[in-house]
């Protein structure tokens, strides 16, 4: 896979693609598994104590609170560096005022079957999470509510409708756009190393007594003597393990160097296909692998490359395009800063 995501892109300034949709359900989700896996730090705290409104884009207010979720999300939950809040709460308010000229747009065409099409991508980020008070707490902590989500959703749609009408079908990329880009980042177009595995994990909290810790060694011993004994792998997977991947019989895919916890790295990439390890310990528990199959570093070519250039380029001039729309529309629009 080459080094660089070239299918990941989104519209710098097109502030509602990152606070509706997949963008809200993957900032929210997110922030809720690190509340699980790191330790407390101090929350980004945007436009403190402001009320009321920030900016006005042709007599459309933008309320603080909208001002106070687009920073959380730009921020990921964190807290500005020193000093920097007010430079964050201007990029914000920039991409909120960007958002709402294209939503203003948009507003003015038809999108068929509008509602199913906002409930099925709610129903789509609700899946994100364990279960409905998880999803209930995180828009709460986005100071939303259901009803806020689904406005927001409706916009996004609507935004999204007008820049794939509008824009898109105007944005070419040649295979000599894709040969140039290629050609001047061959150091983005290797594969390294990669094995794929499955495991079974015997999940336990680092921080558990060594009673529960030697109880799931035991179990993970016990279940290394049933596969050496020919049980099968998946099956075991599926009864016993605790991670989600025992619906996929312990399947991982994929992985390279510096994506797993060393421990597991180390036994995996040790491994000769077929082999299973014994039992590794790491700070989610105990794990079994199995190695499936094992890759050598390797150059990816032009051909198998070009579809993944092609969105990234794109992508890229969508974002281009959709910033020169946003500038131009600026030139006609009333937009005034109430932020101080």
């Amino acid at each position: 896979m080459p080094k660089i995501n070239l299918s990941a892109w989104f519209f710098k300034g097109f502030a509602l693609a990152a606070l509706v949709g997949s963008g809200t359900f993957a900032y929210a989700a997110e922030a809720e598994v690190k509340k699980e896996a790191a330790p407390a730090s101090s929350p980004a705290a945007p436009a403190v104590g402001i009320q009321g409104p920030v900016a006005k884009v042709n007599g459309v207010s933008i309320d603080a609170v909208e001002l106070r979720r687009a920073t959380k999300v730009l921020l990921r939950g964190q807290a500005a560096p020193a000093g920097q809040q007010a430079l964050v709460d201007k990029q914000a308010l920039e991409q909120l005022v960007s958002a709402e000229l294209l939503y203003q747009a948009a507003a003015k065409i038809e999108v068929k079957d509008l509602d199913k099409q906002i409930d099925a991508k709610l129903a789509q980020g609700k899946a994100r999470f364990a279960n409905e008070q998880d999803f209930a707490k995180a828009i709460k902590d986005l100071e939303m509510n259901e009803k806020d989500l689904r406005e927001y959703t409706r916009r996004d749609l609507l935004i999204s409708k007008f820049v794939e009408t509008n824009i898109v079908p105007k944005i070419k990329v040649t295979e000599e756009d894709a040969r140039k880009f290629y050609d001047q980042n061959q150091d983005k177009f290797t594969r390294s190393e990669s094995v794929k595995a499955s495991h079974i994990l015997i999940g336990v909290d680092s921080k558990a007594s060594a009673d529960d810790k030697k109880k799931a060694r035991e179990k993970a011993e016990k279940l290394r003597k049933e596969l050496a004994g020919g049980a099968d792998f998946a099956t075991l997977a599926k009864d016993n393990s605790t991670c989600p991947s025992s619906q996929q019989g312990g399947d991982l895919g994929f992985f390279g160097k510096g994506q797993m916890v060393p421990p597991f790295e180390q036994a995996a990439f040790a491994m000769k296909p077929g082999e299973i390890s014994d039992v590794v310990e790491t700070q989610f528990g105990y794990h079994i692998i199995k190695l499936i199959e094992k890759k050598g570093a390797e150059s990816v070519s032009f051909k198998d490359a070009l579809p993944r250039i092609e969105e990234y380029l794109k992508g890229q001039k969508i974002n281009a395009a959709v910033m020169e729309y946003v500038a131009e529309a600026k030139k006609s629009a009333k937009v005034e800063i109430l932020l101080k």
